[in-house]
Formats: C-alpha cells, structure tokens, sequence
C-alpha cells in the first residue's frame, strides 16, 4: 500500500483550468465512489477550494494508482491529456505527507498561513468520513493534518494578522483605485458604491474586510434573500442593503465596484449583459469564485475592469517577505508532524508478523488449555475453568507485551525488518500473503 496525492494549484495552474477540475459538495460523493471503484485505490478523499484540486488516496501500486487518478481527472474535466498534465503534479509516500502538512498549516496558500485552508482540510475529512470513502490509514493522516494546522497557528505567529483570498480581493480593489488615481498604493472605498453577490463563506470575510477597511454600504445580493439579511444581521455597523440575485442587472447598472462569490457552475456576468445595461459609472468586477462568476469577455466592454483570484498575486506579494520568517518557524513543526505519522506508518509493517505470531501462541495457549481441562475431570466447575482460561491469556499477553513494544517501536527500517525476520524465524511463523 503507498499513500499518493495528484492534484494541481494556484502554483501550476491557471483559474481557467482550476475551474474545469473544480469539485463542489452536490457531487463529491459520486466523484469518491467513482475513484473508490478503481481497484488501485484503496482509500481516497478530495480537497477541492478556489485554489487547488487535491486527491489524497491510499493506492495499491503507486505508479498504477497515480496514473488512474490522473485518469478520472481528465475525465471530470473533459481535458484533452496534453492539455491537463502539465498543470498535474503528484506525490508519492512520505513527500505525498509532507505536502498535506504544509498544506493544512496555511505554507501552500495563495496567501502565506491563510487560515481558511484549515476548514477546508476539516471538511474534507468530514466528508471523506461522511461518505465512507476513507479508511483508518487516511482518516490518520487527514486528522493528524488539521491538528497540524491547529499546532503551527497555536505555537507560531504565522496565523497573527494573516490575510485571506477575501481580505486580498479587498486589498486589490484599494489597490487599483489608488492605481486609478496615479497612487501606487491602498485607497479608502468610502466613496465607492460598493457591492458583495453571495453570502456564503467568503462573503462573510468580504463584509468583514470591507466593513475594517472604510466601505461607508454595501448592496448584498444573493440567490435567496433571507440568507443575505441573515449574514447582514451579524454585521450591524455596516449598512447593509440586501437583495434578490435578480437584482443583478440594477447592481451592475448602479455600482462602481463588484465582488463576486457564488457557486454557481457557469459565470453570471458576462459581456453581452454588460453591453445592455445604462452603467452610470466605471464599473471594476473582483471575482474570487471558482468556478469563475464573470466570464473572460467582460474585458472587452469599455468602462469595464475586471480580476480574478489569479490577480490577487499582486497584492499579495507585497505582504509575503515578512512572513517568510514566520514559516520558517512552522517548518519546524511540519518536519516534526510529518516523521510522527511516517513512524507510525512504519510500525504498520510490523502489524502482519505480530498478528501471526499472536495467532500461534493463541492456538498453543488453546491446545494446552483443552489437554489441562480435560484432565481435570468433571469435578472441576465452570467457575474454576474460566479462571484457569483467564490465567492462560494473561500470561500470554504478558509474554507478547515487550516485543510487540518493540516491534511497532520507531526505528530504522533496516533494523525493524531484521526483528521481525528473527521473530518469524524463532516461531516458524507462515509468510503472511502477499496483497494484490
């Protein structure tokens, strides 16, 4: 068995190809159970965000079950193979474990130590266990790599002030209005006519940042109103107009800045709506959804700018050399989780030679029993021998105690296997079967 991840990033890949690989919860059950199919891959569950597509299974072989997911991959995305792979990466056992933890603690991020990442790991756990397709080797390696997450935020700095993809899209639009303005620097949107189509996740973040960053109101939209009065009922010091997601057209005709963040599969903004609307000013469009909600065309359309979460790079650069410290510090803990769960993996070799041996002592410690019982004769009770059958097990698994201890105890691998060679040679154990 080899723990393996294929997956691609904001590091390989651009937004108009995140897009197609994109997996949203309506359909992650079915994507699991198409995976879990293959017979290569024993144990599997998908991290997919605005900003990578990550499989992390446990395989049989790792060059046969790399390759399947790579498969399933191009058929999601309906991506032609010369066109997906270079964007692919892939890892493989203790590098496949490396990357988790780095992941999970923020050191992979768009933006450096970015705490959203966290809930998406714990989500995926959450329904990699919901849907049953994970096993006791990933559902490990998953849990241990949000308490990795939760470590590096809870004994470094590199959580302290860290910014978000929302926080960024805000920054940007500060950004490109002072840019606007020949300043090369973040401008206050008190005078901008600010709105947020959404209300989930990354909205919220949006009207909090908004809200911190001087925005005077923000027109809310959204697909089913009451969940937008609900999200606005938790910010009351920021006036909040909340309407339907059929208001968009009046949106777009009335407001100078946009962020959008729905999940919606198809963009809702595009040239040919834009081109019919009386906009009453320059209209600047941040999409930060992925699948992307304005469509590439918009462009085109005078009076018209727009960004996606590709763009964010430009705000987030300025802020990433002071962190660079910081994940230096993390590191140390990354390192420190990744050998943990590697030496506990490594003790797993172990598991097949312990189990045969205890099986052999078991059949001895039973044969024996049944030859003293039968000695006993009918005058021994049923009390007697349910104290003599206890005393027989105690004794074996104080036998077993020490060098089961030491098996599964972290030590080279050399020197494990050498243990386990004596053992099964000093007790005639069976080779254990090999797996398929």
């Amino acid at each position: 068995m080899h723990i393996a991840v294929v997956g691609l990033s904001h590091r390989t890949a651009p937004v108009e190809i995140r897009e197609k690989l994109s997996i949203p919860e309506q359909t992650m059950e079915t994507s699991l159970q198409t995976l879990r199919g293959n017979d290569q891959v024993l144990e599997v569950s998908i991290l997919s965000t605005c900003n990578r597509l990550e499989i992390y299974t446990l395989v049989r072989h790792p060059e046969r079950g790399i390759s399947a997911i790579s498969d399933f991959l191009g058929q999601h995305s309906g991506l032609a193979t010369e066109d997906l792979s270079p964007h692919l990466f892939n890892f493989h056992h203790d590098e496949a474990v490396a990357h988790l933890m780095r992941v999970a603690a923020g050191l992979d991020s768009l933006v450096l130590g970015e705490g959203q990442i966290l809930s998406q790991v714990k989500k995926m756990v959450r329904l990699g266990q919901e849907h049953k397709s994970m096993g006791p080797i990933l559902n490990r390696l998953l849990t241990q790599a949000v308490s990795t997450g939760k470590r590096v935020r809870s004994e470094t700095n590199l959580g302290t002030g860290a910014v978000s993809i929302s926080s960024a899209a805000v920054e940007l639009a500060q950004l490109k209005l002072g840019q606007a303005q020949g300043e090369d620097q973040l401008m206050t949107l008190e005078s901008e006519l600010v709105a947020v189509v959404g209300a989930g996740r990354m909205s919220r973040l949006l009207l909090q940042h908004l809200q911190a960053k001087g925005c005077s109101g923000v027109m809310l939209l959204n697909r089913t109103r009451q969940r937008a009065e609900d999200l606005s009922a938790d910010f009351p010091e920021l006036h909040v107009e909340c309407r339907p997601l059929d208001d968009l057209n009046h949106c777009l005709s009335t407001c100078s800045l946009v962020f959008t963040s729905t999940a919606a599969d198809d963009p809702i903004v595009d040239a040919s709506l834009l081109k019919q609307l009386k906009r009453r000013s320059f209209l600047r469009l941040i999409d930060i959804g992925v699948p992307r909600n304005i469509a590439s065309d918009v462009v085109d359309v005078p009076g018209v700018e727009s960004h996606d979460v590709d763009d964010l790079h430009e705000v987030v650069s300025r802020n990433q050399e002071a962190r660079q410290q910081m994940a230096k510090e993390a590191e140390v803990v990354l390192q420190e989780e990744t050998r943990l769960f590697l030496e506990w993996w490594d003790s797993l070799e172990a598991v097949p030679t312990i189990n045969r041996l205890r099986a052999t002592l078991e059949a001895i410690r039973a044969e024996e029993l049944q030859k003293a019982l039968s000695r006993m004769g009918p005058d021994f009770s049923a009390r007697e021998r349910k104290v003599v059958e206890a005393l027989s097990k105690g004794i074996i698994n104080k036998i077993l105690h020490t060098p089961v201890t030491q098996l599964r105890a972290p030590q080279a691998r050399p020197e494990r296997q050498q243990a386990l060679r004596v053992v099964a040679s000093l007790f005639e154990l069976d080779p254990p079967l090999e797996d398929g």
